[in-house]
């Protein structure tokens, strides 16, 4: 499987500009298609739309994919974190799949609990926990993703195969109710797959922006998961439209 997302920003870092004629070319995909891909790229964050195509903003493109996303919606990042710990025991094993939602929720847990295991495949949230003297932290093998500090691959997918967690805190790029949960960066989006497998709950986390996008790759239904957490900016049409379907929704 190939990933688009990604293959349009390697080609952006590398040229700096880039036209829709040439990814349809490559991708065989429609031109109304492509057009999507960079409204939903550039609404991340990650380039700038143009006339026939799209540029790279003058921002450090080896730092662009975890590094300005860690400053894009922050305060709605730290209120859904909050909230998220409310569904965490003390002692109990969760999952933490590499994101800069979870990297918030990270630091959220070590303000009010003082005995965790925690795995993950972020070396970001690995680090903002390593402090803990009671936290145990599991880490995978694989290969380091250098843009999103992360380790993905086969060893690290089958290393998360051998434990039966808790609760998956997931991360996820769209939430739609005609696509359900999707998500982009299909390294990682293997990774989160073994995770949600190997997870008897799994409680997603995600911005309120994240609401009614759907992104390239799709994780699951809404019957896999128990509930999404989210921010107070919801507003309450969508978060009515989402609750008639029967899905919960926990914004304050």
């Amino acid at each position: 499987m190939y990933d688009r997302h990604e293959k349009v920003m390697e080609l952006l870092r590398k040229n700096k500009s880039l036209k829709v004629s040439t990814v349809t070319k490559m991708f065989g995909v429609s031109t109304e298609t492509v057009r999507r891909d960079l409204e939903y790229l550039e609404k991340e964050g990650y380039l700038r739309r143009v006339r026939g195509g799209a540029v790279l903003d003058d921002i450090n493109s080896t730092e662009m994919n975890f590094t300005l996303r860690e400053t894009k919606n922050i305060d709605e990042k730290r209120e859904l974190a909050e909230i998220a710990t409310r569904y965490v025991t003390e002692g109990q094993s969760i999952a933490l799949d590499v994101s800069t939602t979870n990297t918030e929720f990270a630091k959220a847990l070590k303000k009010k609990f003082q005995r965790l295991t925690i795995l993950t495949n972020s070396l970001v949230i690995a680090n903002e926990l390593a402090e803990m003297p009671y936290y145990t932290i599991i880490l995978p093998g694989g290969v380091l993703r250098n843009e999103e500090l992360c380790m993905v691959g086969h060893l690290t997918e089958d290393f998360f195969k051998g434990f039966s967690i808790d609760t998956f805190y997931m991360s996820i790029s769209g939430i739609s109710l005609t696509e359900g949960l999707t998500d982009y960066g299909l390294g990682e989006y293997q990774v989160k797959m073994k995770i949600l497998e190997s997870s008897r709950n799994c409680i997603v986390l995600a911005d309120s922006s994240k609401f009614d996008v759907a992104s390239l790759l799709k994780v699951c239904h809404f019957d896999r998961i128990d509930r999404i957490i989210t921010d107070s900016k919801l507003s309450n049409k969508v978060h009515q439209k989402y609750t008639k379907e029967g899905i919960e929704i926990v914004n304050k």
